[in-house]
């Protein structure tokens, strides 16, 4: 039976960052992933991370303090977060991200001007500084491992901070394109997976892909070991880090926990909950189930994944810039389509106990020819055909019968809409009136003419706009040192997590862009120092 010191089970930023944490401190590490590809859902994320008081907003000179950051997700708490994993996190996250930075393991940058989500609160930072984005990559310096990561096939050649989604124009000179893509410089997710790896690489951490786990091994209430489908069994004299990633591939578990409907995930199927059933078999406590890192979502029928499953893309732009509105199976307008994408999901889960229905489900996109000239659609950019997947009629009312909608209703709120978008300001749901609503908007344009614009020039076009998330982030709950603890609330021996495979620190708040990524970083970190001092026992 081979022996080491930390089996790590993921090869998300969690696990890789445990991993390397581990090997620091000294251990002899396994890193496990269940998939034949490495990365999961961070290689197919933006790579964002959300750090307070981060070592690139104090080389700037922007001010930031632990006490204003905990004031910003104290305002925000109802009842889901933990003093102990919280204050872990906003003490942690500066120095993990150094610790990482230092070994070559992550390069950052600020991603200026990024706002935090909820800019009412006490401790938020309008101006940004604690979102940061990744420098480009080169996959050559991984060799034969470059094409081992999850979706590496979806080439992105640019750093999130030069796209619109970063605050940029999109546009980069054609010759240096051109450089990067044959140099095979990769930003986005696939940046930070990419450092990751080749750090966990260089210091003989080669993830073994295509190991699924099918058990912990426990000897005398102490998790030793873990055991895999084909017999093998693996020990660890120190503990098990688990960092698998969430639950929403798994239908069951998606039924039993989250709060509401959600039918396209932006995650890939390699989410099915593995760590969330080893945590319990092992006597886990739970925290945060019904939440997760919501977003709306578009599903383009011809967006596949390998294995056949349909893909999702977080809607962040569409529903934001101009000549756009949300409307419900009504045709009504039910929410600030320029609000941030994980609040925005307590429209879509709004319960009418009337019907015993969620009424703002299915939803749909409505915008016109003006739209289509200036903005994108999915992977649809301006000035290219609109894809047969989105319905299109000449009137309003031909659209609402394509849809299933009354048509009086839908033309109605067209024109409501129009009254207020034409004159700047948005009485019904104040779209435009906060400093992020404007930053996926259209920066060419002034105030609150950035997201507001009427719909009125034909042909008319909607698409269906689902309820989805990037990833679930209920799961095993920990202590601040990232054990996992029993139903009793004291620590199991020898157990570990970090990432969505556990309850997040900060609850179910999405703080601001990176606010998946930070805790995971953050928490593998800590957990793979805790694992390898035995930090349980």
């Amino acid at each position: 039976m081979e022996t080491c010191d930390v089996i790590v089970l993921g090869s998300g930023a969690a696990g890789m960052s445990a991993a390397l944490a581990a090997h620091d401190a000294g251990a002899k590490v396994i890193l496990l992933e269940r998939d034949e590809r490495v990365g999961g859902t961070s290689a197919v994320s933006g790579g964002v991370i959300w750090v307070a008081d981060n070592p690139r907003m104090r080389d700037a000179g922007l001010e930031d303090s632990r006490e204003d950051a905990l004031a910003y997700f104290r305002a925000l708490d109802h009842g889901d977060l933990v003093d102990e994993t919280l204050e872990a996190f906003i003490d942690k996250g500066p120095e993990a991200l150094e610790f990482l930075e230092s070994i070559g393991a992550l390069k950052v940058a600020l991603l200026e001007g990024y706002p935090d989500y909820y800019l009412d609160r006490p401790g938020a930072k309008p101006g940004g500084g604690r979102a940061l984005d990744h420098d480009l990559f080169a996959l050559t310096e991984l060799g034969d491992w470059a094409n081992k990561i999850t979706a590496i096939e979806d080439i992105k050649p640019m750093m999130l901070r030069e796209t619109p989604l970063g605050g940029g124009t999109g546009v980069v000179d054609p010759d240096e394109m051109g450089r990067r893509i044959g140099a095979q410089e990769r930003g986005f997710g696939q940046a930070m997976v990419g450092r990751l790896l080749k750090a966990c690489l260089d210091r003989g951490i080669e993830p073994r892909t295509g190991a699924d786990v099918e058990q912990l091994r426990i000897d005398d209430g102490r998790v030793t070991g873990v055991a895999l489908a084909d017999g093998t069994e693996l020990t660890a004299t120190q503990g098990v880090v688990l960092s698998t990633g969430g639950f929403e591939w798994n239908d069951e578990m998606r039924q039993a926990f989250l709060r509401g409907p959600m039918d396209a995930p932006a995650s890939p199927p390699t989410a099915g909950g593995t760590g969330l059933a080893l945590s319990m078999a092992a006597g886990a406590k739970l925290g945060n189930m019904t939440q997760a890192w919501w977003a709306p979502t578009l599903a383009p029928p011809d967006r596949k994944w390998a294995d056949g499953q349909q893909r999702a893309e977080p809607v962040l732009i569409e529903r934001t810039v101009p000549h756009s509105i949300l409307v419900n199976r009504a045709g009504k307008r039910f929410c600030n389509e320029a609000a941030n994408y994980s609040a925005l999901a307590g429209a879509f889960h709004a319960f009418d106990p009337q019907s015993y229905d969620y009424p703002n489900l299915p939803a749909w996109l409505v915008f016109d020819a003006q739209y289509v000239e200036r903005y994108p659609i999915g992977t649809r950019m301006p000035g290219e055909p609109v894809p047969d997947w989105v319905a299109r009629a000449d009137s309003l009312a031909e659209l609402a019968n394509t849809l299933g909608i009354a048509s009086d209703a839908l033309e109605a709120t067209v024109e409501r809409f129009n009254q207020h978008a034409s004159a700047g300001y948005d009485p019904d749901f104040q779209r435009g009136t906060s400093a992020y609503d404007h930053f996926y908007g259209d920066r060419s344009r002034e105030g609150t003419a950035v997201t507001l614009g009427p719909i009125k020039q034909g042909p008319f076009y909607a698409v269906e706009i689902h309820m989805g998330l990037l990833g679930t982030n209920g799961g095993a709950r920990t202590d601040g040192s990232a054990r996992i603890l029993g139903h009793d609330g004291s620590p199991i021996p020898g157990l570990y997590g970090a990432g969505n495979a556990i309850a997040c620190p900060t609850g179910g708040i999405y703080a601001g862009a990176g606010g998946t990524l930070g805790p995971a970083l953050t928490f593998g970190v800590i957990a793979g120092r805790a694992a390898a001092r035995r930090d349980n026992s």
